[in-house]
């Protein structure tokens, strides 16, 4: 089964991909799939022995450009439909053992750049409405592969979240005639919940964090997409997030698991969405501290409303204390 099924109790559509449940699931190091294909190895997803980043289609993906028709018959109240989208793997690096904060700035910079190509390659798609690069690193959040990697997808419609980012920037912009996203960066400049002060970049524990430990990195200029970035403003992203993940790995003395996301304006819509959307990337952590996870509850699940036990200021500053610290390998 591959189909998404329309959801009118929160108007969202939800996607089933019941083919994955087969796709591979915490395999040996030396079974890898996303290390490079080695002379006399197994083959693997990447057939060459050396790589720095490596794109390629996700052979388990949620959506697919050919998707087959539904299994299940919609009705007025539900619709069903192809799950139609793109679903890329982006693979970091070709040592296994490495991670994003340990990688090196450079090779970030390097993502960065892939990012902003597969993004710009897919918003080509007529029937694409928001990309979004993502990773998810660590079991903790749930992770079956873990060589360094991450994930694009391509939906066909603005994701529940993206959306309502959307409509609350179109009130605050109503209400006040400016973008909300450049007036919560004027705020948090030079505040108690900065972590990393970049050029192009600022990165922070919002105010309204809805982990112990979320930082948000806001591009400084009114930006909507990763592709609009020059050079100078990639290199700043490259070496403010740099620094704030090798920052978690000091702070926490582990190797941090985090769900890190790049959220941008819509694509393929009118000129006034997509005004609306402002470049920001949010890493959020399970960590609270002491070995002690925070997970997704009651209030969080059913309520959706989140409960966090460390203040944005005192979570501010302990980890912009750490990112100051930490060497940050180039």
């Amino acid at each position: 089964m591959s189909e998404r099924r329309y959801d009118p109790t929160h108007d969202e559509w939800v996607t089933f991909a019941t083919h994955r449940q087969d796709r591979t699931y915490k395999p040996p190091a030396d079974a890898c799939p996303l290390c490079p294909t080695r002379p006399g190895g197994p083959p693997t997803e990447i057939p060459r022995e050396h790589f720095e980043i490596a794109v390629f289609d996700n052979r388990f993906p949620s959506l697919s450009t050919t998707p087959p028709e539904p299994d299940v018959a919609g009705t007025d109240l539900v619709p069903v439909e192809p799950a139609y989208g793109h679903c890329e793997v982006v693979v970091f690096t070709d040592e296994h053992e490495a991670t994003l904060a340990s990688v090196g700035t450079r090779r970030v910079r390097l993502l960065v750049d892939a990012w902003a190509h597969r993004f710009a390659a897919l918003a080509v798609d007529p029937r694409v409405r928001y990309v979004l690069p993502f990773e998810n690193k660590g079991e903790a959040v749930g992770v079956t592969l873990h060589h360094p990697h991450g994930q694009i997808y391509a939906y066909p419609d603005v994701p529940p979240r993206p959306a309502r980012e959307q409509r609350a920037a179109a009130g605050h912009r109503a209400r006040t005639g400016r973008c909300v996203f450049c007036d919560v960066v004027a705020e948090e400049t030079g505040g108690p919940r900065i972590v990393v002060e970049g050029t192009h970049f600022l990165a922070g524990v919002p105010p309204w964090a809805r982990f112990p430990y979320e930082v948000d990195l806001w591009s400084r200029e009114h930006v909507g997409t990763l592709p609009e970035l020059d050079a100078a403003a990639r290199d700043d992203l490259a070496q403010v997030l740099a620094r704030v993940l090798a920052g978690y790995d000091a702070f926490f003395g582990v190797r941090t698991s985090y769900l890190l996301g790049v959220h941008s304006a819509p694509v393929n819509v009118g000129d006034d969405e997509r005004a609306l959307g402002h470049l920001h990337l949010e890493v959020c952590p399970p960590h609270r501290g002491g070995g002690k996870l925070k997970y997704l509850a009651g209030s969080e699940t059913f309520g959706g409303a989140f409960l966090t036990d460390v203040a944005p200021e005192v979570a501010g500053a302990h980890l912009r204390a750490a990112a100051t610290d930490v060497e940050v390998p180039t």
